[in-house]
């Protein structure tokens, strides 16, 4: 049921972005030189704002309103009339796409806060806000689409702006790298997206219902639920099975996980905005606004269940051995995205939203820390040449370790809320070696957060005695980010307590509207009685002290020597961590060196196949003009002439005989006569 009140608010969301890219973009340079940075910080971050605002108010109409009435459509023109396809482009915000944008909006608006300071020494500041502002306005679009042709355009947007915004810094070729891999190996999750459309349209076709408008899809799946697809499997199936292969490529799953650790070359800002509240959750948002579709699919949420608890095992084991500061984070990102997959899996959506709202709040925290750390040391990511920072930085610490304890899933922070809610869904509702995958890496992130913390803000500092006295607490718009977002960090999980602990739970309701698919697939199992569900989160907490101690004695008392574990089993683990499995070597060779292979090898041929082809019958074209030029000149000309010749020369012999004096014509006729009668004689004798 659509609600009646006036919604044209809207779309004032989306294009208030929109109008500060478009600013910065078309007038920055020339507002940057006449007026300074602070005109280009008041178009960039108060558009955000100004949308924020504007969806603060819509939340609070929306409060007001029953569960059921709960649904806006802001719908502006006709986009789309061809055949059967009609598509609009309108905007849809229910409790789902309220919450992204209160996310994207909110957490967005602090990172482009933060980066007022953080890039303000940069020449082309306009540039980065003109791209942030546009960024947001991307993934505005992908959350409010009404349709999934929409979605598919704000999906697009956010993937080429990440590829500007990670090579901003495009004057090093390392960035520009990282830029580059990102964008080509998000287009084969793209590639599989507009397949999944393509089979998805034609199958509502089949059945008189063509249409790619999410809330017409959500009435009329139930009857394609048995229609045939492709590849041997159903049509539903072929569907979710390459809208999830679209997903692995956005959120940064395997075997598509590989661009998200480069992609730490962009400021650090980028990495923040990307990594906690934009492009790696869209992944998770289209599987949670289709999953009534999802639902009819069992094979495919084993598969997602199965994919996003490996996923988050295989990052936190390669977290424990990096020491760039971002690249740790950036892992912890790609591990954290695991859970909220294992939780879309196993059918608790409520969980995997709840995750990413909770994740929003602490991951951008941490990338902002890690910011105000690299921004204290002059640049300096190294962890090895960092520590003893806590006294220098208290404000940068005291926020990163409360992110990093909800993000370690420590009790009360936001991270225990959500992630134990995962782990426990995982484990009552799925087979238990996915919960076993899930609780393992749980003890691993533990590890691999606090060996970040102490080898950053305890013991000695490890750096030049340059960076020590130049070190300094982040200025006061990066500082006030980090306290709003580690404040967050502490209470945002307060929304959704554990069955255990009460059954208050307002975040869950607010999104039952929109989750009314029962997950009816394989995983299911008989629900677990809710009192079981504290034995288990004490486990979590167990394995969660373990980890602590473990990394609390491996750096920082030094009661147990780091070293000595990493030559466990004669460093085999320890090496397959520190190069990543070698996923990427891996990658090179079985696509980027046969990909560079054959494109060398049809340049050459290009080079001397064709090129040779086309040199020879240019050569042959022009011997064969100079052929006919020849038979132009001496044969066709030639007899022409000839011909012309031979009728004037007989024309001037025939001219003699008639001279016009009747005796010769006489003599003539007599001279023919006597001939006439000589041979007759002679043909008688």
């Amino acid at each position: 049921m659509l609600n009646p009140l006036p919604v044209a608010f809207i779309r004032w969301i989306v294009v208030l972005p929109l109008l500060g890219a478009a600013i910065n973009f078309l007038a920055g340079a020339a507002l940057q030189k006449r007026f300074g940075r602070t005109a280009i910080s008041l178009v960039g971050c108060g558009v955000v704002v100004g949308s924020f605002v504007i969806a603060v108010g819509a939340l609070a109409g929306m409060l007001q309103l029953a569960p059921a009435q709960r649904f806006m459509l802001d719908d502006l023109w006709r986009w789309f009339d061809v055949g059967p396809l009609r598509l609009d482009i309108a905007l849809w915000l229910d409790p789902l796409s309220m919450l992204m944008v209160l996310i994207v909006t909110g957490v967005g608006g602090l990172i482009h806060i933060y980066s007022t300071a953080y890039m303000h020494d940069d020449p082309a500041y306009w540039r980065f806000f003109g791209w942030l502002n546009l960024f947001t306005f991307a993934m505005l679009t992908l959350v409010l689409a009404d349709n999934l042709w929409l979605m598919f355009v704000g999906w697009e947007g956010v993937g080429l702006c990440s590829f500007a915004l990670i090579g901003f810094w495009y004057r090093e070729r390392s960035n520009t790298n990282a830029g580059n891999k990102a964008f080509i190996v998000n287009r084969v999750g793209d590639w599989a997206f507009v397949i999944a459309l393509y089979a998805l349209f034609s199958g509502l076709r089949a059945v008189g219902h063509p249409t790619l408008v999410i809330r017409e899809l959500a009435r009329y799946a139930p009857l394609i639920a048995d229609h045939p697809g492709y590849l041997g499997m159903s049509l539903v199936t072929f569907v979710t099975l390459f809208l999830f292969l679209g997903a692995t490529g956005k959120s940064a799953q395997i075997p598509l996980h590989v661009w998200l650790p480069d992609a730490m070359a962009g400021p650090t800002p980028v990495s923040a905005l990307i990594h906690a509240a934009t492009m790696v959750t869209a992944g998770i948002y289209m599987v949670s606004r289709l999953n009534f579709l999802f639902s009819m699919a069992p094979a495919t949420l084993e598969v997602i269940a199965l994919v996003g608890a490996a996923t988050a095992l295989f990052a936190a084991t390669i977290g424990i051995t990096q020491t760039d500061i971002k690249r740790v984070l950036a892992y912890s990102t790609i591990s954290q995205l695991g859970y909220m997959f294992a939780a879309l899996g196993v059918g608790a959506y409520d969980f995997a939203v709840f995750h990413l709202m909770t994740h929003a709040f602490f991951k951008a925290c941490l990338f902002l820390g890690a910011g105000s750390v690299i921004h204290a040391l002059g640049g300096e990511q190294d962890m090895r040449r960092m520590g003893g920072l806590r006294e220098r930085l208290p404000i940068t610490f005291w926020t990163f370790l409360a992110a990093t304890l909800a993000l370690c899933g420590v009790p009360p922070f936001a991270g225990f809320m959500s992630k134990d809610g995962i782990i426990w869904a995982a484990f009552s509702r799925g087979p238990l070696f996915i919960w076993a995958l899930l609780l393992t890496g749980a003890g691993v992130t533990v590890f691999y957060m606090f060996r970040q913390v102490y080898m950053t803000f305890f013991g000695d500092f490890r750096g030049t005695h340059e960076q020590e006295h130049h070190l300094h607490e982040a200025p006061w718009p990066m500082a006030s980010v980090l306290v709003i977002l580690g404040t967050l960090s502490v209470v945002g999980g307060f929304v959704m307590l554990p069955k255990f602990v009460s059954d208050f739970a307002p975040f869950a309701r607010f999104l039952d509207p929109v989750f009314t698919a029962p997950a009816t697939h394989s995983l299911m199992a008989t629900e677990f009685h809710a009192h079981l569900e504290v034995y288990f989160a004490l486990l979590a907490l167990a394995v969660v002290a373990v980890g602590w101690i473990l990394a609390d004695a491996c750096y920082r008392t030094g009661s147990l020597d780091a070293a000595s574990l990493s030559g466990f089993a004669d460093g085999i683990f320890y090496r397959l961590s520190l190069n990543k499995y070698y996923v990427d070597e891996l990658y090179d060779r079985a696509v980027v060196r046969p990909y560079l292979f054959a494109t060398r090898a049809l340049a050459w041929f290009d080079l001397r196949i064709i090129d040779g082809i086309v040199n020879l019958a240019a050569t042959l074209t022009v011997f064969a003009s100079w052929l006919s030029g020849l038979l132009d000149r001496y044969v066709v000309d030639g007899l022409v002439n000839l011909a012309a010749d031979a009728t004037l020369a007989a024309g001037g012999r025939l001219r003699r005989v008639q001279t016009g004096s009747v005796n010769a014509y006489l003599y003539g006729i007599l001279a023919a006569v006597m001939l006439i009668l000589v041979i007759r004689a002679m043909v008688r004798a």
